[in-house]
This record gives C-alpha cells, structure tokens and sequence, in this order.
C-alpha cells in the first residue's frame, strides 16, 4: 500500500461545486462549497459562466486546505467528478469559448425530435446503449452548427464539468471514458469513438473536437503553478481523471456488484444498477461505462428530483430569522405532521423536464380551500418519489429487486423523505457514510490511481460505509400504490394539453 496520507475530491454538480479532503479510509476531514449561478437568457437555456466556475471551485479548495490543517505536501492525488452532458467548449489553451451549457438545457429539443422522426435513435442504440435528449453534446453541436457557426469553428475541444475543471488544475486536456459514455458520442459497447456513430447524428466533422480518452483512475496531469497559486494546493500534485457522477456516487455507496442499486436524489434524480454486460433497450434511458473496468452501469433518471423542492423553497418558502432550524428542517417538519391520506393533491415534478414522452410540465392538481402549506410541501415530497419509483420500476424490467437501495443526494438527509421512498418502494434504503458522496467516489479514483489500493474493489471496501436503514412499512404499500397509480394516471390525463 501507499503513503499516501490525504485525498482531495472536486464535485461540480448541478447547482454547487464542492471540495472535500479524505484519509485514505474515506474518513472526510473538511468540506467547502460555492454555489453555481445559472444563467438563463432564453426560454430553456440553461448555462453558466465555466471561468467563474472555476474560481468557485478554487476558492472552495483553498477553503478545505486551510480548515483542515492539513499539510497540502500530504495531498497524494486529486480527482474530480461532475454533472454529465451538457458542453463545455475550450480553446487550444483549455480556455472557454462561450458560457458552459448545463444538463437541465432543452434548446436543442428540435434537433432530437427531429431524430426521432428519421428512425435515427433505433440506428445508433446498439451503438451508444441510449436514448437520446436534449442537454446531451450531439444534439447541442448541431444547434451550435446552425445557429452559433463562428464559436464552434473557434472551439478546439470538447469537455465535461469535470474535465473542464481537471484542465484548468493540470493545463492538459483528456475526455475519461464514464463521462463520454453517457453523451451519445461514442460506442459504448466498445469503448471507443466511432465514426458511424457521428454520421448518423450528421456530426462526423465534429469528430476533431473529440479528445482522447482515459480511465476514471489514470493520472491526467500534475497541479500547475498558476492552479497551486489560487488553489493553495502543491505543484505537481497529481490529478487522477475521475468520472461522472453517477459513478462517483455509485462507488461511494458501495456500488461493486449486480446485486446492488444505488439512488441519487439531487438536481437530477437518478436510479442505477452495475452487471456485467451492456443492457441494449429502447425502453433504458442509459446504459454508460462504470469506473471499475468490465463493468456498465444501467441508469433510469431525469431532472425530476430534489431540485423541485429546492426551486419551491426558494420561491415560496423563508425560515424565521431568529430560528435555529434550516428551512428545510421545518419542511420535513411540516411533513412530519401531516396525515398522508388526507390531502390528496397531486405533485408533478417537471419543473426542470420530464421522464415522460410529451413535453408535460409541472403542476399541483386537487389543491382545495381547506389544504395547508404542509399538505402542499407533502404533495411536492411525494411527487418526487413518484418520480423516482417511476424509473426503479423501468429498471425491474430488466433484473430482480434488490435486497436494499443505497440513497444518496441532498434528499438523503431527510430522514421523514427517505422513510417515505422506502414505504414507497417497498424496499429496505440504506444511507452511506459520508456527507459529499460526489467528492468521495472521486477520492476513491485518486486512490486508486496512485495505488494506495489495487483496485476498486478493494477502495470501495476500506473507504465507503452505511451508517442507517430505513425499513419499508407494510401498512404503507396499499396506500402510496393508489397515490403512484394517480399520479399516472393524472399524466396520462394531462399529456394532450401540453402536446
């Protein structure tokens, strides 16, 4: 085994980036973080200002450094993880050459229909193993193709949130293998890029922006002076490639093997299980490369999760300036003490997009006189757990249910939502160790990396751990049924109004 002593994970998920520093047994010493701003200039833009991202992530680092105490000398490696999909272009400097464009982004929603329509989603799934949406890269370079010619002509590389951030600590520029796997622009059966899948996006000129690809564990560079001075990290501090965070929050749940599921409730909520080989189905949102070599990872998610009661809280909702309690303490409260069969309203989660085939949007159906904000925050809890129990019963198509779910995300830290997702699915849901679980699986890579552990297995076994379980009530399955079964049902009811 290594020396190594500390590891530093780097998260840039949907709405905040994160730094935290591990030891080599996952234990997390300090954690730092730095809200993204979103910027929205049109009807279903979503972007973001990379450089200020950038900046965030440094300032957040710095800030883990210092309130660690931690020597940087002692900081073996670092990786990152972030949001996948999406686009960040860069210049030949690893400069951007516009705002980021985020996950949530739907200007391209044309471009796939258009797809759609010409059978071209049936051609290239055996290909890229799946289906085909907006906010991903290929449908976002044909936009910029036709309608932002001089800024792709100016653009020399394609990347991530995680690799953007991965280039501006080493200066090099890599694309790992997990986070490509889910843009519909390589073959992910294979593992390498394949021009039959960029012609039938009518893409292949766009292959030149594609940059090598790397493992999750590989070492894609060293800390470089101007990165040490704003970072406070040490020059020539290795940085493993690290992944896409379902990965990341895969490995951090203890994600090694088929019998296991893992759940992210955050900005997206995403629903995933690891086997051996690739599931090639029309009915599969996405089956990517996972971080342990040999190994896919089946997703089912959508932007339906956790960031619905965030945008709810901050339109509607203030704590009492002289409370103790968080906002969203008082929320779970309020949930609390309201009676799931009483107030019967109706949540759909689509604020950021949907998980289904029309373009549904959100709403809150059956309000009354007599309801209560309690039973509105319960109808927004309940939405998206629905929401979720709509993709973990796409996933049991294709396998068994598993003896438990492990259930990370902003949501995991409500023990009245998670009791609510176990009554809901009928199945037992752990909690992994940890408070950043993002930042974690990347430490993992970074250990692996630089070999403190011989593999992923072995790093996942000495740095990841559950700390609770919340078992299923029995009496609650008849009941969150019939709501499951009302909230299809209102979909359903409501798809020829949006279409």
């Amino acid at each position: 085994m290594s020396t190594a002593k500390y590891l530093l994970g780097i998260d840039n998920g949907g709405t905040m980036s994160k730094a935290a520093l591990f030891t080599i047994k996952g234990e997390e010493l300090a954690c730092s973080s730095r809200k993204v701003e979103l910027i929205e200039k049109n009807p279903g833009w979503s972007e973001r200002d990379a450089l200020a991202m950038w900046q965030g992530t440094a300032d957040a680092i710095r800030d883990v450094i210092e309130s660690s105490g931690v020597d940087p000398q002692e900081i073996a490696c670092v990786a990152c993880t972030g949001h996948g999909n999406g686009l960040y272009l860069v210049d030949e400097a690893g400069l951007p050459v516009r705002n980021a464009i985020n996950s949530t982004d739907s200007r391209a929603a044309s471009y796939v229909e258009d797809w759609l329509a010409k059978g071209v989603d049936k051609e290239v799934l055996p290909l890229t193993t799946q289906c085909l949406w907006p906010a991903q890269p290929n449908a976002l370079l044909a936009w910029l193709r036709d309608n932002e010619p001089e800024i792709l002509a100016s653009a020399a590389w394609v990347q991530f949130a995680k690799d953007f951030i991965r280039t501006q600590l080493t200066g090099e520029i890599w694309m790992e293998e997990t986070d490509m796997s889910g843009s519909s622009l390589m073959n992910v059966v294979t593992g390498d890029y394949d021009d039959r899948v960029l012609e039938l996006f009518g893409l292949l000129d766009m292959k030149r922006l594609l940059p090598p690809l790397k493992k999750s564990h590989d070492i894609c560079g060293r800390v470089t002076a101007e990165a040490a001075a704003l970072t406070g990290l040490v020059e020539g501090t290795p940085v493993a490639a690290g992944m896409f965070d379902i990965d990341a929050c895969g490995l951090a749940s203890g994600i090694v093997d088929e019998g296991q599921m893992s759940l992210v409730a955050g900005t997206w909520g995403n629903n995933q299980y690891i086997a051996r080989e690739p599931l090639v189905d029309k009915d599969l949102f996405m089956t990517s490369r996972y971080s342990i070599p040999g190994w896919y990872l089946m997703l089912e998610g959508s932007p339906t999760s956790a960031s619905n009661l965030e945008w709810f809280v901050n339109r509607f909702l203030d704590a009492p300036i002289d409370s103790e309690k968080s906002v969203y303490q008082m929320c779970d409260e309020a949930v609390e003490a309201s009676d799931p069969n009483e107030s019967g309203l109706i949540f759909l989660p689509f604020l950021f997009g949907t998980n289904e085939q029309s373009a549904a949007k959100s709403s809150l159906l059956g309000l009354e006189g007599r309801h209560t904000r309690a039973d509105i925050l319960r109808a927004v809890y309940e939405g998206i757990v629905f929401s979720h129990n709509h993709h973990l019963q796409r996933l049991l198509q294709f396998r068994p249910a598993p003896d438990c779910i492990r259930f990370t995300g902003g949501a995991s830290r409500s023990e009245a939502w998670v009791q609510m997702f176990a009554d809901c699915f009928q199945i037992p849901v752990e909690i992994p160790a940890g408070t950043e679980l993002g930042t974690l699986g990347a430490a993992i890579a970074a250990a692996v990396g630089i070999g403190v552990y011989p593999n992923y297995q072995e790093a996942v076994q000495k740095m990841t751990g559950v700390t609770n379980k919340y078992m299923p009530n029995p009496d609650m399955k008849d009941l969150y049924l019939a709501k499951f079964n009302r909230y299809k049902k209102a979909i359903q009811t409501l798809d020829s109004l949006w279409t």
